[in-house]
């Protein structure tokens, strides 16, 4: 089951025509279906070439112009359905309200305001759980830009050792952007959850990042394995100069 959160404000990107995950790229990248190819079009094709043909994207009130667009999938050979985020205090929450009908499942996560390639990551990520047995499985790039990722320190063998987020300045080489994941974190997360919520103080504390609570997880013993693509590019186009380069440049097709 793959997720894909987009239930953002894009303030970064100042007034936009519609939401970013549909913005058009380069004209070029129009594909089988005779249309577009849009900025969450890279993560759905990934999702797709994995064999992950039931999606769900978590919105929030005013991004109807995704499902209008994407509607059921079946052009681009996938199910997808969609959810609306009830909490606003970060990405997390957002993807709980997926927990009632994806709670027994294995989850790929990604996200759809990040192109980046090759387009074969959840394949690998895919086997390195099954193989591992991890619990949570990350696949690392070296990003463009390390303040906007969460970095990650790891060991020879590939076992996380600690999440960072956002650091301003890091001496570490890459950050995650894709993940999967068993019913086991799912659950975590949940709880996790549930109890932030009830410490009722979550309106004046920063936003609850998914690494905060995978970094909670793995102090708690979870396993964090990592898959690392040393020759993959990533470009979170969440800001006018990155979403320009996308523009320009793009990362090609999953």
């Amino acid at each position: 089951m793959g997720l894909i959160p987009a239930a953002g404000l894009a303030t970064r990107l100042g007034s936009l025509p519609c939401s970013k995950e549909i913005l058009p790229l380069p004209q070029n990248s129009i594909g089988k279906t005779n249309r577009i190819h849009v900025i969450a079009d890279n993560l759905l094709d990934a999702y797709r070439n994995a064999g992950i043909n039931d999606v769900f994207f978590i919105i929030r009130k005013g991004k109807w112009d995704i499902p209008e667009f994407y509607g059921d999938g079946h052009p681009l050979g996938l199910n997808i359905a969609y959810l609306m985020m009830r909490h606003p205090f970060g990405t997390p929450f957002t993807l709980d309200q997926a927990f009632p009908f994806v709670k027994n499942k294995r989850i790929a996560l990604g996200f759809p305001d990040i192109q980046f390639s090759p387009g074969n990551i959840y394949q690998q990520l895919l086997s390195k759980q099954a193989q591992s047995h991890a619990d949570i499985v990350l696949g690392l790039f070296p990003p463009n830009n390390p303040s906007k990722f969460d970095m990650v320190d790891f060991s020879s063998s590939g076992r996380v050792r600690e999440i960072i987020i956002k650091p301003e300045k890091t001496q570490l080489e890459y950050g995650w952007i894709s993940a999967v994941w068993t019913p086991t974190f799912s659950n975590y997360m949940h709880k996790y959850l549930i109890k932030a919520l009830a410490t009722n103080k979550l309106k004046n504390t920063p936003e609850v990042y998914v690494g905060t609570v995978m970094q909670a997880a793995l102090n708690e013993g979870m396993t964090i394995a990592t898959e690392v693509f040393p020759n993959g590019n990533a470009i979170d186009v969440g800001t006018p100069d990155d979403l320009l380069n996308a523009m320009q440049h793009g990362t090609g097709r999953a």
